[in-house]
């Protein structure tokens, strides 16, 4: 199998639009398409900062990658990487030094929290108490706090995660499932930025979870490819295996799913206006009077003394 730009040997087939791409095209291809997602998402200013959210794990450490490739040049620009240690023994600590160890390479200012010390838990407290919530339901939230967090602390301009096209197809396709159409229209990238929120904005928005980890692989990016002990339990898992058939069966299915999303994001947006946010008193923008985080925090602590 050859490439069909260049007649050199192809290192992957694109099933829905036919091209047989060698290592060095297929890299172009991902580049093309980050840059452009960017450009569209995003409008930047001599000064801004970007954070970006990384696990360590392949799209993270791609995203990374490719924000810091494409911005090492402009130097009115800052990059951050922010790593979130949840606590989860024999899995995390790895992942920390692979990213820590890229930072100083390229001179990205690295910045790690802690669920222990945010909340003075760490997961695997939590989820053996988890109970009707999966473990992923807790530190979703907690580590949506302390992205948000950081992010502010050090004044960011943007924040950057490595969610990628499987992630995205997956989350449309739950919340339309569970009639949940108001967190549709605040799915990122976020266009409507509301106080003490960070906006967020998704470089690998199309590009799928197999092209970001053969980028990872013919690019030599070191990454953390252990599994969770925890992913079983997550309520997206049944929500993979729906988008990974119907995409099986009908190649493209993914970026029709996320089209069809696009095309209706103005509507929920003119139907669900910004909501009004209040200060919880940790300082994290709520819509009630406390934030989630703080509701679930304060609920395990008490689960943990046996109240």
């Amino acid at each position: 199998m050859k490439c069909d730009f260049c007649g050199y040997d192809a290192v992957t087939f694109i099933r829905y639009n036919g091209a047989h791409l060698c290592a060095h095209h297929f890299m172009s291809y991902i580049e093309k398409k980050v840059k452009r997602e960017i450009r569209k998402q995003i409008n930047l200013h001599p000064g801004d900062k970007i954070a970006v959210a990384v696990s360590g794990g392949k799209d993270s450490m791609v995203t990374l990658k490719l924000i810091h490739d494409i911005f090492k040049d402009r130097h009115d620009l800052e990059i951050h990487c922010i790593t979130i240690d949840e606590g989860i023994e024999g899995y995390r600590p790895s992942s920390i030094g692979i990213v820590k160890e890229f930072c100083d390479q390229n001179d990205i200012t690295f910045h790690l929290i802690s669920f222990s010390d945010m909340f003075d838990l760490t997961m695997d407290d939590v989820a053996p108490l988890s109970g009707e919530n999966s473990p992923c339901t807790y530190c979703g939230v907690f580590r949506r706090k302390c992205m948000n967090t950081v992010a502010n602390e050090i004044g960011a301009t943007y924040l950057a995660t490595g969610h990628n096209l499987d992630d995205m197809s997956q989350s449309i396709m739950m919340n339309f499932v569970r009639g949940d159409i108001e967190r549709l229209a605040r799915l990122g990238p976020h266009k409507r930025i509301q106080p003490g929120l960070i906006p967020r904005f998704i470089p690998l928005r199309m590009v799928s979870e197999k092209e970001s980890l053969l980028y990872a692989i013919v690019s030599g990016l070191k990454f953390h490819d252990q599994t969770c002990p925890y992913w079983k339990e997550a309520l997206r898992n049944q929500y993979r295996g729906i988008v990974d058939e119907l995409e099986s069966r009908s190649p493209g299915s993914k970026f029709s799913i996320l089209s069809s999303y696009d095309q209706l994001y103005p509507m929920l947006t003119d139907n669900f206006k910004a909501a009004e946010l209040h200060e919880c008193e940790c300082g994290e923008p709520t819509l009630g009077k406390k934030c989630k985080a703080c509701e679930l925090s304060e609920y395990m602590k008490r689960k943990i003394r046996g109240q």
